[in-house]
């Protein structure tokens, strides 16, 4: 396998990229519209997966842009050779809105205050593309009445270096069953979009949630987050997906070491973990600062295709597991993935820790390598301590 980035222990993440495109083509297929752009969320290192690596991999697939929360994230991709439409989702400083022109970045803007200091801010020859953020019940940024959104649009035509590109929402309860709230929400939404002069390029509300079930809130572009890396929205919209998901994320490593321990012998921190009697056990090269937490003591890995619970605490580096017989060291250990008849899902993970599913993947730390699968191969390792990735190799 060649690499850019060399590790040098045995735990790794492996991210399915062909995953990823069929989970994407599948979503795109089941929008069925080519007047409906999807805007591939790949914020937070897109879940923990790898920024530019699923960025690049989204276009291909068919995103049309790209969405992220912070400005470092957006500079990070364009850094990363990405040169499709990148948008802002969180608050960006009106100070850095040069900084955006410059990469070509679209921010939020979500209220008329910062509208102002932006306008102030930004240099006579830069321009700025903007969406705003409406918030119709979501609660977190955006503005909130109609009167302010058209002193909004009419200060952004007032000016020759703003341009309003769009306008958009985000919903509450899309991956509840119950359309209660989220119609609720539509239609303040539908009534702010009534007070606009025009229509901007880009009117989006769609979350992963909203696009797979409810095709009302399409509008003309969409954000699909969550479900491209084929995890479903919520436990409760597990039903009614219309097509199967397939997990990208997965995460393995391999036995450094294996023992026979006899009745009573102890294991790990504080000797929670006894022996009842003749036992092997192995220990494997990943633990809390890895992000596999100390909560998980107790889960089920795979080894030999067999699962196999973690014993005693989990250390900062290590953990210990129950093996199914003497195995020798180097042997692969499946924490999340599918290993012979067995599998481990992210939902699994999930539920042991009392979470969703969102934040597994985010919380494997970047000192976990991440080994990208293209066409069925490795094709290139990236990891964040080391590297900043660049174009998958073939």
């Amino acid at each position: 396998m060649e690499t850019q980035t060399q590790f040098f222990r045995d735990t790794w993440a492996e991210i399915n990229l062909d995953y990823l495109t069929e989970n994407i083509k599948n979503i795109k297929q089941h929008i069925a519209s080519d007047e409906v752009e999807m805007f591939a969320v790949v914020k937070a290192n897109a879940y923990g997966h790898g920024d530019v690596q699923v960025a690049l991999t989204a276009l291909e697939a068919g995103a049309h842009g790209l969405a992220v929360a912070f400005l470092d994230e957006a500079i990070s991709l364009r850094k990363g050779g990405v040169q499709a439409p990148i948008l802002v989702l969180g608050a960006t400083r009106a100070k850095d809105v040069n900084l955006a022109s410059f990469h070509n970045i679209s921010l939020t803007t979500f209220s008329l205050e910062w509208l102002e200091e932006a306008a102030n801010e930004l240099e006579e020859t830069s321009s700025l593309r903007l969406h705003i953020k409406c918030d119709t019940g979501m609660g977190r940024i955006g503005v909130r009445s109609a009167e302010e959104l058209k002193k909004m649009e009419t200060f952004i035509n007032s000016s020759s270096r703003l341009h309003l590109e769009g306008i958009f929402t985000h919903y509450a309860t899309a991956d509840e069953l119950d359309d209660t709230y989220l119609d609720r929400q539509l239609e303040m939404f539908e009534e702010m979009l009534g007070v606009l002069d025009e229509r901007p390029r880009y009117v989006h509300s769609s979350n992963s949630a909203a696009a797979l079930r409810k095709s009302t809130t399409h509008f003309n572009a969409v954000r699909v987050g969550i479900a491209m890396y084929g995890l479903s929205p919520s436990q409760e919209m597990k039903g009614v997906l219309p097509f199967p998901l397939k997990e990208v994320f997965s995460l393995h490593s391999r036995l450094i070491y294996t023992k026979e321990l006899k009745a009573g012998d102890k294991i790990s921190y504080g000797a929670t973990y006894e022996s009842s009697g003749n036992e092997w056990i192995g220990t494997i090269p990943i633990g809390y600062a890895d992000g596999w937490l100390r909560k998980l003591q107790g889960q089920q890995v795979i080894v030999d295709g067999k699962r196999s619970p973690i014993v005693g605490r989990i250390c900062m580096d290590q953990c210990m597991i129950s093996l199914p017989g003497p195995l020798k060291p180097g042997a692969k250990v499946t924490l999340i993935g599918i290993e012979e008849d067995e599998a481990v899902s992210i939902d699994e993970i999930a539920e042991k820790l009392e979470t969703i599913n969102y934040e597994i993947p985010c919380i494997i730390s970047t000192r976990v390598p991440r080994i990208y699968i293209r066409n069925g191969r490795p094709a290139e390792v990236s990891n964040k301590l080391l590297s900043t990735g660049g174009e998958m190799k073939n």
